[in-house]
């Protein structure tokens, strides 16, 4: 039965899970902070052209990386998803991998 505080049965979210303890003994997981990689280099213009460039930023299947795993800031993600559409468009690069 759930416990109740003030009349009102307490939600499984909301009760203590004694998860203090439990993380006491293990170390904990550092992650470092990704930095965006044009932000670091001073880069403003991301160039169409620069297919080397723009294939660091591609899985292999030809998807564009997403921002939360490539590391790149939300304004430059707008521009190199621009650059690799314009480069796909004028076949520099490819819009999916070879099967």
């Amino acid at each position: 039965m759930a416990e109740s505080r003030g009349g009102r049965p307490v939600a499984a979210s909301q009760r203590p899970t004694g998860g203090d303890k439990a993380t006491a003994g293990k170390k904990q997981f550092f992650r470092r902070k990704k930095l965006c990689r044009f932000c670091v280099e001073k880069i403003d213009d991301i160039n169409y052209k620069d297919v080397r460039m723009l294939n660091a930023f591609m899985s292999e299947r030809g998807k564009i990386t997403p921002r939360r795993i490539s590391g790149v800031c939300t304004p430059h993600q707008r521009r190199l998803a621009e650059a690799i559409k314009q480069a796909r468009n004028i076949a520099l690069m490819p819009f999916a991998a070879a099967v």
